[in-house]
């Protein structure tokens, strides 16, 4: 199932910024990590129902991606 783009876009801005805080780094870096991580790949192509997720639980899984 896809979610509607703009709620999306939304989510993904939440994302960055719980993000960004998370790791203490600038928004643009975290925005970088995002873009680049398998999470917003399964959620920009609809391959699973990551964007049924919290914000919070993919920052955790962005996270996990970051140290493996």
């Amino acid at each position: 199932m896809t979610a509607d783009k703009t709620l999306l876009q939304m989510k993904y801005a939440r994302i960055i910024s719980l993000l960004s805080k998370k790791m203490k780094i600038s928004e643009e870096k975290a925005m970088d990590l995002f873009f680049n991580s398998n999470t917003y790949i399964f959620m920009s192509k609809g391959l699973s129902d990551f964007h049924c997720l919290s914000d919070a639980y993919l920052v955790d899984e962005i996270v996990l991606e970051q140290k493996s």
